[in-house]
């Protein structure tokens, strides 16, 4: 029972991850209708940022996240004005393609900075563990602040879009960008906003994720950014409860499956998910189907 406990709060832990993946993906698709594959590649840059921060200059690991934050968000934005601004009105294939280069682009300049070999990343997280059952069961502090960190990201990103000026606006576009730009609202200047935000998350996962799983390499993000991508869809593409029930639910799924099915076979199991769900309710868990008039 104990070990079941453990590998429940494992999977907790790894799934807010996840899940703050997930916000970024979802916000990007429901306001700018296009999947941002060069997401997982911003984790990656957030967290080289504060393993140079860190590790190489020796900064606080606050001020590491923080210049984390800034940079991965001023890279959203550059992202999103040279790569996909100039795609708004071309086809999905076309931004699909775009995005897979960013992704190249992002990992090849990772290499050339940082080299191949595998960097061992310094836990930022100074929160104490956690002993229950008499020794039994240790809650690590990296899990600890994952979860809080998860819950308190989705409560404040649902209270901005519902009650900000720049949240309402994304509402405006994520249902018609053409009347939302008729009633006023600069749509260029909301997607940015969007990617911004999302890039802000990427980068606090990217902190996270390696501080749980203290190895960093220039492809580390491109996994956990897939796999938070069948998160996205696995709850609903666009909601963002959405994102993150289904990012805790997937990351227990394949704690689990690793731990009871096979360690091997537990990537497969994710996407094996992702085919049931897109068979059963193609919409997701939480998401809407939308009625398109003729």
């Amino acid at each position: 029972m104990i070990g079941f406990v453990s590998y429940l709060v494992n999977g907790i832990s790894l799934g807010s991850v996840y899940a703050i993946i997930a916000l970024g993906y979802t916000m990007v698709y429901g306001i700018a209708k296009m999947l941002n594959f060069a997401h997982g590649d911003v984790i990656m840059v957030g967290a080289f940022v504060v393993f140079s921060t860190v590790t190489g200059m020796g900064l606080p690991p606050v001020i590491g996240i923080l210049i984390s934050v800034v940079v991965c968000t001023v890279l959203g934005v550059v992202i999103e004005r040279v790569a996909y601004k100039p795609l708004r009105q071309a086809s999905k294939l076309a931004v699909l393609i775009t995005a897979i280069g960013v992704s190249y682009f992002l990992q090849n300049m990772a290499l050339l900075i940082y080299g191949a070999n595998t960097k061992s990343f310094t836990s930022v997280v100074t929160v104490p563990a956690i002993t229950l059952a008499d020794g039994a069961l240790v809650i690590s502090g990296e899990t600890i602040v994952t979860v809080i960190a998860c819950v308190i990201i989705m409560i404040a990103l649902s209270l901005f879009i519902k009650y900000s000026k720049s949240g309402r606006a994304m509402l405006a576009v994520s249902e018609d960008s053409g009347a939302a730009q008729l009633m006023g609202v600069n749509v260029n200047s909301t997607i940015a906003l969007t990617f911004a935000i999302g890039s802000a998350l990427a980068a606090i996962a990217g902190v996270l994720l390696c501080s749980s799983y203290p190895s960093l390499t220039p492809y580390t993000g491109s996994m956990p950014g897939i796999k938070a991508f069948v998160a996205a869809v696995f709850g609903g593409i666009g909601s963002i409860p959405g994102a993150f029930i289904g990012g805790i639910l997937l990351g227990i799924i394949e704690i689990l499956g690793r731990a009871y099915i096979s360690t091997q076979l537990s990537d497969a199991i994710v996407f094996a998910v992702l085919i049931i769900v897109l068979l059963v309710k193609p919409t997701g868990l939480l998401g809407k189907q939308i009625q398109e008039k003729v």
